[in-house]
Protein backbone atom coordinates (compact mmCIF):
# COMPACT_ATOMS: atom_id res chain seq x y z
CA UNK A 1 0.00 0.00 0.00
CA UNK A 2 1.57 3.31 -0.99
CA UNK A 3 1.63 6.68 0.74
CA UNK A 4 -1.03 8.15 -1.56
CA UNK A 5 -3.67 6.15 0.27
CA UNK A 6 -5.53 8.35 2.75
CA UNK A 7 -7.83 7.57 5.65
CA UNK A 8 -9.99 10.56 6.61
CA UNK A 9 -11.01 10.27 10.27
CA UNK A 10 -14.03 12.42 11.13
CA UNK A 11 -14.58 12.60 14.86
CA UNK A 12 -16.36 14.62 17.52
CA UNK A 13 -18.72 14.33 20.47
CA UNK A 14 -22.19 12.83 20.39
CA UNK A 15 -24.76 15.05 18.68
CA UNK A 16 -22.23 17.38 17.04
CA UNK A 17 -23.30 16.59 13.44
CA UNK A 18 -20.88 13.97 12.14
CA UNK A 19 -23.44 11.95 10.18
CA UNK A 20 -24.57 14.60 7.67
CA UNK A 21 -21.02 15.76 6.94
CA UNK A 22 -19.72 12.19 6.64
CA UNK A 23 -22.20 11.50 3.82
CA UNK A 24 -21.03 14.59 1.91
CA UNK A 25 -17.34 13.70 2.30
CA UNK A 26 -17.97 10.07 1.36
CA UNK A 27 -19.90 11.05 -1.77
CA UNK A 28 -17.22 13.54 -2.83
CA UNK A 29 -14.51 10.87 -2.66
CA UNK A 30 -16.73 7.98 -3.75
CA UNK A 31 -15.81 6.29 -0.48
CA UNK A 32 -17.73 3.90 1.75
CA UNK A 33 -18.08 4.87 5.42
CA UNK A 34 -16.45 2.83 8.18
CA UNK A 35 -18.28 3.41 11.46
CA UNK A 36 -16.24 3.87 14.64
CA UNK A 37 -19.21 3.60 16.99
CA UNK A 38 -19.05 0.69 19.41
CA UNK A 39 -22.84 0.59 19.86
CA UNK A 40 -24.02 1.09 16.26
CA UNK A 41 -22.45 -2.33 15.66
CA UNK A 42 -25.53 -3.96 17.20
CA UNK A 43 -28.44 -4.52 14.84
CA UNK A 44 -31.01 -4.24 17.66
CA UNK A 45 -29.82 -0.77 18.73
CA UNK A 46 -30.84 1.68 16.02
CA UNK A 47 -32.78 4.52 17.63
CA UNK A 48 -30.79 4.98 20.83
CA UNK A 49 -27.45 4.94 19.02
CA UNK A 50 -28.59 7.39 16.31
CA UNK A 51 -27.59 4.85 13.66
CA UNK A 52 -27.55 6.24 10.10
CA UNK A 53 -31.02 6.50 8.56
CA UNK A 54 -32.02 4.05 5.83
CA UNK A 55 -31.71 6.77 3.17
CA UNK A 56 -28.06 7.32 4.14
CA UNK A 57 -27.34 3.59 4.12
CA UNK A 58 -28.72 3.46 0.57
CA UNK A 59 -26.70 6.48 -0.59
CA UNK A 60 -23.35 5.30 0.84
CA UNK A 61 -22.10 1.83 1.70
CA UNK A 62 -21.55 1.58 5.48
CA UNK A 63 -19.39 -0.94 7.33
CA UNK A 64 -19.70 -1.92 11.01
CA UNK A 65 -23.30 -0.73 11.35
CA UNK A 66 -25.83 -3.33 12.53
CA UNK A 67 -23.47 -6.25 11.98
CA UNK A 68 -23.63 -7.84 15.45
CA UNK A 69 -26.23 -9.31 17.77
CA UNK A 70 -26.37 -8.08 21.37
CA UNK A 71 -25.09 -11.42 22.62
CA UNK A 72 -21.99 -11.31 20.38
CA UNK A 73 -18.67 -10.60 22.08
CA UNK A 74 -16.63 -7.86 20.45
CA UNK A 75 -13.64 -5.78 21.49
CA UNK A 76 -11.52 -2.87 20.33
CA UNK A 77 -8.77 -5.37 19.47
CA UNK A 78 -11.13 -7.29 17.18
CA UNK A 79 -12.28 -4.00 15.66
CA UNK A 80 -8.68 -3.02 14.92
CA UNK A 81 -8.00 -6.34 13.21
CA UNK A 82 -11.25 -6.27 11.21
CA UNK A 83 -10.91 -2.66 10.03
CA UNK A 84 -7.23 -2.92 9.06
CA UNK A 85 -8.04 -6.03 6.99
CA UNK A 86 -11.00 -4.25 5.38
CA UNK A 87 -8.89 -1.19 4.56
CA UNK A 88 -6.39 -3.36 2.70
CA UNK A 89 -9.21 -4.43 0.39
CA UNK A 90 -10.91 -1.03 0.08
CA UNK A 91 -7.68 0.77 -0.76
CA UNK A 92 -7.30 -1.48 -3.81
CA UNK A 93 -10.34 0.29 -5.27
CA UNK A 94 -10.08 3.76 -3.78
CA UNK A 95 -7.29 6.12 -2.70
CA UNK A 96 -9.45 7.79 -0.01
CA UNK A 97 -11.56 6.10 2.67
CA UNK A 98 -13.64 7.72 5.42
CA UNK A 99 -13.87 6.50 9.01
CA UNK A 100 -16.22 8.33 11.37
CA UNK A 101 -17.58 7.97 14.88
CA UNK A 102 -17.22 8.97 18.48
CA UNK A 103 -15.93 5.82 20.23
CA UNK A 104 -12.54 6.95 21.45
CA UNK A 105 -11.00 3.49 21.92
CA UNK A 106 -12.09 2.38 18.43
CA UNK A 107 -10.62 5.46 16.78
CA UNK A 108 -7.33 5.06 18.64
CA UNK A 109 -7.29 1.37 17.71
CA UNK A 110 -7.18 2.28 14.01
CA UNK A 111 -5.01 5.41 14.16
CA UNK A 112 -2.50 4.30 16.78
CA UNK A 113 -3.09 0.60 17.25
CA UNK A 114 -3.72 -1.06 20.59
CA UNK A 115 -1.50 -3.39 22.51
CA UNK A 116 -1.27 -7.04 21.52
CA UNK A 117 -3.12 -8.34 24.54
CA UNK A 118 -3.87 -12.09 24.39
CA UNK A 119 -7.36 -13.17 23.33
CA UNK A 120 -9.28 -14.48 26.32
CA UNK A 121 -10.42 -18.09 25.98
CA UNK A 122 -14.07 -19.00 26.49
CA UNK A 123 -13.46 -20.95 29.72
CA UNK A 124 -11.76 -17.98 31.39
CA UNK A 125 -14.45 -15.58 30.16
CA UNK A 126 -17.23 -17.83 31.46
CA UNK A 127 -15.47 -18.26 34.81
CA UNK A 128 -15.03 -14.50 35.26
CA UNK A 129 -18.64 -13.74 34.32
CA UNK A 130 -19.81 -16.27 36.94
CA UNK A 131 -17.52 -14.67 39.53
CA UNK A 132 -18.93 -11.25 38.65
CA UNK A 133 -22.53 -12.46 38.96
CA UNK A 134 -21.89 -14.24 42.29
CA UNK A 135 -19.46 -11.85 43.99
CA UNK A 136 -20.19 -8.45 42.42
CA UNK A 137 -17.97 -5.71 41.07
CA UNK A 138 -16.58 -4.57 44.43
CA UNK A 139 -15.03 -7.98 45.16
CA UNK A 140 -13.51 -8.11 41.67
CA UNK A 141 -11.99 -4.67 42.15
CA UNK A 142 -10.39 -5.83 45.42
CA UNK A 143 -8.97 -8.83 43.57
CA UNK A 144 -7.59 -6.61 40.81
CA UNK A 145 -5.91 -4.43 43.45
CA UNK A 146 -4.01 -7.53 44.64
CA UNK A 147 -3.16 -8.97 41.21
CA UNK A 148 -2.38 -5.75 39.32
CA UNK A 149 -2.18 -2.71 41.63
CA UNK A 150 -0.78 -0.52 38.85
CA UNK A 151 -3.78 -1.02 36.56
CA UNK A 152 -6.13 -0.82 39.57
CA UNK A 153 -4.86 2.71 40.22
CA UNK A 154 -5.89 3.99 36.75
CA UNK A 155 -8.86 1.87 35.62
CA UNK A 156 -12.46 3.08 35.87
CA UNK A 157 -13.52 0.92 38.81
CA UNK A 158 -17.19 1.45 37.97
CA UNK A 159 -16.75 -0.13 34.53
CA UNK A 160 -17.21 -3.90 34.96
CA UNK A 161 -16.05 -4.66 31.41
CA UNK A 162 -12.61 -3.10 32.01
CA UNK A 163 -12.16 -4.68 35.45
CA UNK A 164 -13.26 -8.13 34.28
CA UNK A 165 -11.06 -8.03 31.17
CA UNK A 166 -7.98 -7.14 33.23
CA UNK A 167 -8.68 -10.01 35.62
CA UNK A 168 -9.24 -12.40 32.70
CA UNK A 169 -5.73 -11.62 31.45
CA UNK A 170 -4.26 -12.00 34.95
CA UNK A 171 -5.90 -15.39 35.42
CA UNK A 172 -5.16 -16.68 31.94
CA UNK A 173 -1.51 -15.64 31.65
CA UNK A 174 -0.32 -15.46 35.24
CA UNK A 175 0.99 -11.96 34.43
CA UNK A 176 -0.37 -8.50 35.15
CA UNK A 177 -2.61 -6.83 32.61
CA UNK A 178 -0.26 -3.83 32.84
CA UNK A 179 2.64 -5.92 31.50
CA UNK A 180 0.86 -6.18 28.13
CA UNK A 181 0.13 -2.43 27.87
CA UNK A 182 3.15 -1.04 26.01
CA UNK A 183 1.45 2.01 24.51
CA UNK A 184 3.64 1.89 21.39
CA UNK A 185 2.08 3.58 18.38
CA UNK A 186 1.80 1.33 15.35
CA UNK A 187 2.83 2.65 11.94
CA UNK A 188 0.07 2.44 9.33
CA UNK A 189 0.73 2.06 5.58
CA UNK A 190 -1.58 4.97 4.74
CA UNK A 191 -1.87 8.67 5.56
CA UNK A 192 -4.34 9.73 8.25
CA UNK A 193 -6.17 13.07 8.22
CA UNK A 194 -8.00 13.73 11.49
CA UNK A 195 -10.86 16.21 11.41
CA UNK A 196 -12.61 17.09 14.66
CA UNK A 197 -16.06 18.69 14.79
CA UNK A 198 -16.94 20.95 17.70
CA UNK A 199 -19.61 23.45 18.69
CA UNK A 200 -20.01 25.90 21.54
CA UNK A 201 -21.11 24.00 24.63
CA UNK A 202 -24.59 25.54 24.83
CA UNK A 203 -25.19 24.90 21.14
CA UNK A 204 -24.08 21.27 21.49
CA UNK A 205 -26.18 20.71 24.61
CA UNK A 206 -29.25 22.09 22.86
CA UNK A 207 -28.69 19.67 19.96
CA UNK A 208 -28.22 16.76 22.36
CA UNK A 209 -31.44 17.59 24.24
CA UNK A 210 -33.36 17.90 20.99
CA UNK A 211 -31.97 14.63 19.69
CA UNK A 212 -33.09 12.78 22.82
CA UNK A 213 -36.63 14.12 22.36
CA UNK A 214 -36.58 12.92 18.75
CA UNK A 215 -35.39 9.45 19.86
CA UNK A 216 -38.29 9.21 22.31
CA UNK A 217 -40.75 10.23 19.57
CA UNK A 218 -39.17 7.74 17.15
CA UNK A 219 -39.85 4.83 19.50
CA UNK A 220 -36.86 4.46 21.84
CA UNK A 221 -39.01 3.03 24.64
CA UNK A 222 -40.33 0.24 22.39
CA UNK A 223 -36.79 -0.44 21.18
CA UNK A 224 -35.60 -0.84 24.77
CA UNK A 225 -38.57 -3.10 25.55
CA UNK A 226 -37.57 -5.32 22.61
CA UNK A 227 -34.10 -5.91 24.14
CA UNK A 228 -35.13 -5.76 27.81
CA UNK A 229 -34.38 -9.45 28.34
CA UNK A 230 -30.70 -8.67 27.66
CA UNK A 231 -30.57 -5.77 30.12
CA UNK A 232 -27.65 -7.25 32.09
CA UNK A 233 -25.35 -7.32 29.04
CA UNK A 234 -22.58 -4.74 28.87
CA UNK A 235 -23.79 -3.65 25.42
CA UNK A 236 -26.92 -2.22 27.09
CA UNK A 237 -24.91 -0.38 29.74
CA UNK A 238 -25.26 2.54 27.36
CA UNK A 239 -26.71 6.03 27.64
CA UNK A 240 -30.32 5.95 26.44
CA UNK A 241 -30.84 2.29 27.24
CA UNK A 242 -29.81 2.05 30.89
CA UNK A 243 -32.07 5.00 31.84
CA UNK A 244 -35.13 3.56 30.07
CA UNK A 245 -34.41 0.19 31.69
CA UNK A 246 -34.53 1.95 35.07
CA UNK A 247 -37.94 3.35 34.07
CA UNK A 248 -39.19 -0.06 32.90
CA UNK A 249 -37.99 -1.56 36.19
CA UNK A 250 -40.20 0.95 38.02
CA UNK A 251 -37.29 2.81 39.60
CA UNK A 252 -38.16 6.23 38.16
CA UNK A 253 -40.72 8.10 36.10
CA UNK A 254 -40.42 8.41 32.33
CA UNK A 255 -39.82 12.17 32.57
CA UNK A 256 -36.96 11.56 35.01
CA UNK A 257 -35.46 8.89 32.73
CA UNK A 258 -35.58 11.25 29.73
CA UNK A 259 -33.87 14.02 31.70
CA UNK A 260 -31.19 11.54 32.83
CA UNK A 261 -30.56 10.52 29.20
CA UNK A 262 -30.02 14.18 28.32
CA UNK A 263 -27.80 14.76 31.33
CA UNK A 264 -25.72 11.61 30.77
CA UNK A 265 -25.38 12.36 27.05
CA UNK A 266 -24.01 15.79 27.92
CA UNK A 267 -21.58 14.25 30.43
CA UNK A 268 -20.45 11.73 27.80
CA UNK A 269 -19.87 14.52 25.26
CA UNK A 270 -17.54 16.21 27.76
CA UNK A 271 -15.62 12.96 28.29
CA UNK A 272 -15.25 12.56 24.54
CA UNK A 273 -13.91 16.09 24.14
CA UNK A 274 -11.45 15.63 27.02
CA UNK A 275 -10.12 12.49 25.30
CA UNK A 276 -9.97 14.05 21.82
CA UNK A 277 -8.34 17.28 23.01
CA UNK A 278 -5.27 15.28 24.07
CA UNK A 279 -4.64 14.41 20.43
CA UNK A 280 -2.74 17.23 18.73
CA UNK A 281 -3.12 15.54 15.32
CA UNK A 282 -6.79 16.59 15.19
CA UNK A 283 -7.68 19.81 13.36
CA UNK A 284 -10.93 21.28 14.66
CA UNK A 285 -13.81 22.84 12.68
CA UNK A 286 -17.39 23.90 13.23
CA UNK A 287 -19.59 21.44 11.29
CA UNK A 288 -21.15 24.28 9.29
CA UNK A 289 -17.78 25.19 7.74
CA UNK A 290 -18.08 22.53 5.05
CA UNK A 291 -16.13 24.37 2.37
CA UNK A 292 -13.26 25.02 4.75
CA UNK A 293 -13.22 21.34 5.77
CA UNK A 294 -13.23 20.13 2.15
CA UNK A 295 -10.39 22.52 1.25
CA UNK A 296 -8.41 21.34 4.27
CA UNK A 297 -8.76 17.69 3.19
CA UNK A 298 -7.59 18.53 -0.34
CA UNK A 299 -4.59 20.46 0.97
CA UNK A 300 -3.56 17.63 3.32
CA UNK A 301 -4.01 15.02 0.59
CA UNK A 302 -1.67 16.90 -1.76
CA UNK A 303 1.19 16.90 0.76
Amino acid sequence: MNSKKTLIVLIGPTGVGKTDLSIKIAEKYNSPIISADSRQLYSELKIGTAAPAEEYLKRVKHYFVGTLKLTDYYSAAQYESDVISLLEELFKENDTILLTGGSMMYIDAICKGIDDIPTVDNDTRQMMMEKYEKEGLERLCAELKLLDPEYYSIVDLKNPKRVIHALEICYMTGKTYTSFRTGNKKQRPFNIIKIGLCREREELYERINRRVDIMINDGLIDEVKSVYQYRNLNSLNTVGYKEIIQYLDGNCTLDFAIEKIKQNSRIYSRKQMTWFKRDNEITWFHPDNEEEIMNFIETKKEK
